[in-house]
């Protein structure tokens, strides 16, 4: 029989494509394994229209891409799913709900591998923590994929030991409480925490992520897309056991930087033609992740702030996730004019753009960044210095070990509703490039 390793991302182009990069690395060390990655099959977005389409129009030419790259990877989809997700559920719910509906499915495409092949590990993606039970009762062993940093991680299986320390929920804190016990992490306040731990109350997200917690305290082991040197200090705690006080912890292994350096969609962007024009290390490239979008009133405050900080820029402006498969309205989104008056010196580009080609552009010499950890490993591979400007799930809490304790970036002073106004960007620009 075959060794075979099975792969489970959850939804979202950045989730898939760190566990392409984790299956091309495991088959450059064993050549002979067969790796698989399921798909997640969709709701029935006919019925639930708030609920996103999660798997079809934005991965399937990846998924092409790949396979005819790199054949030794098979692709499964998930039979369809003929319940429909809450009307009522958020995006982050969704995450964990789409993953739980799959799970009769699943349990099933693991029986039949296992008939045929010898599954050696089964790696899931925190998001699909559901997987973790179906796959304990088929006595496989299955080990957590965290896509987000070392500290992020201390921080999510401190979890259990935080909710038992503190009654209450951090929502009824004061935003600038520090929580200074959190083995590994700097001390951080209470609003840059995740949004997933305010709530211990009525929040359904709280007692997933606690769950989650919990499992990968029980699993084989945690890999992490990071190598050592980045974060040591929270690798040394999760590693030591501080993290887990009360139990065992799982090996954790440091597998970073997973990072694919090639276009894998095939074509060459126009925004790399035009960065060809640009001087060396002159530009500021602006980009917030598949899923970061703004109003229009702080898009048109970014767009001030750029037009008056006077540097060359790269920015690529998507429309909410709901609204993902419409290009975004510029005439809405931006101020009268603002395209015919910086042209030459900044390029605006719709939805999408080939990151990591950016990165390593010669041209680009600063990257405002949502600090998503794909996008932080990026950066630091192009050795492109940062500005960090966070927007959802643990970004902030990146943000914070960033700035303050490895010093890759500079902070942007927001309001307490998150608005970054164009003066306080000229600022944080005008010293970016110097």
């Amino acid at each position: 029989m075959v060794d075979a390793i099975v792969l489970y991302p959850s939804s979202g182009r950045g989730h898939l494509n760190s566990m392409v990069e984790l299956g091309k690395l495991i088959l450059k060390h064993h050549p002979s394994f067969s790796i698989t990655i399921l798909i997640l099959s969709e709701p029935n977005t006919n019925t639930n229209s708030t609920a996103p389409n999660y798997v079809a129009s934005s991965t399937t030419q990846y998924i092409t891409t790949v396979n005819s790259t790199t054949p030794s990877i098979t692709f499964h989809h998930l039979s369809p799913i003929s319940e429909v997700p809450p009307r009522t559920a958020s995006p982050v719910e969704l995450c964990y709900l789409i993953p739980r509906l799959n799970n009769p499915n699943l349990h099933q495409t693991l029986k039949t591998i296992s008939q045929t092949s010898k599954l050696r590990a089964f790696i899931i993606d925190f998001f699909c923590d559901s997987a973790f039970e179906v796959a304990s009762n088929l006595d496989i062993p299955t080990y957590y994929f965290f896509t987000s940093s070392p500290s992020g991680l201390a921080a999510f299986l401190y979890r259990p030991t935080l909710h038992k320390k503190v009654d209450n929920s951090l929502k009824d804190l004061h935003g600038n409480m520090l929580l200074d016990d959190i083995p590994g992490l700097p001390p951080i306040r209470v609003s840059d925490m995740p949004k997933t731990m305010f709530d211990r109350t009525s929040s359904k997200l709280y007692q997933y992520f606690l769950n989650t917690a919990t499992h990968m305290a029980k699993s084989n082991g945690l890999l992490v897309n990071t190598f050592d040197l980045l974060e040591t200090k929270a690798i040394k705690a999760i590693s030591g056991g501080l993290c887990v006080p009360h139990g065992p912890t799982p090996p954790i292994f440091c597998i970073g930087p997973l990072i694919s350096n090639t276009n894998q969609d095939g074509e060459e962007h126009e925004c790399l033609n035009w960065l060809n024009s640009q001087p060396s290390r002159s530009v500021v490239f602006l980009c917030f992740g598949s899923l970061g979008s703004f109003s229009e009133k702080q898009s048109k405050e970014i767009a001030v702030g750029l037009e008056n900080s006077g540097q060359r820029f790269l920015w690529v402006v998507r429309n909410s996730p709901l609204d993902k498969d419409k290009d975004p309205n510029l005439d809405e989104l931006l101020p009268k004019g603002f395209l015919e008056r910086t042209k030459g010196k900044g390029f605006v580009v719709k939805q999408w753009a080939p990151q990591v080609a950016v990165l390593s552009h010669d041209s680009v010499g600063g990257f405002v960044t949502h600090c998503g950890w794909n996008s932080v490993l990026e950066a630091v591979w192009c050795e492109v210095p940062m500005v960090g400007w966070p927007l959802y799930a643990e970004q902030r809490l990146n943000r914070v070990v960033l700035v303050e304790e490895t010093k890759l970036a500079l902070g942007l002073n927001d309001s307490e509703d998150g608005f970054v106004s164009a003066v306080g960007e000229i600022n944080t620009l005008g010293s970016f490039l110097k």
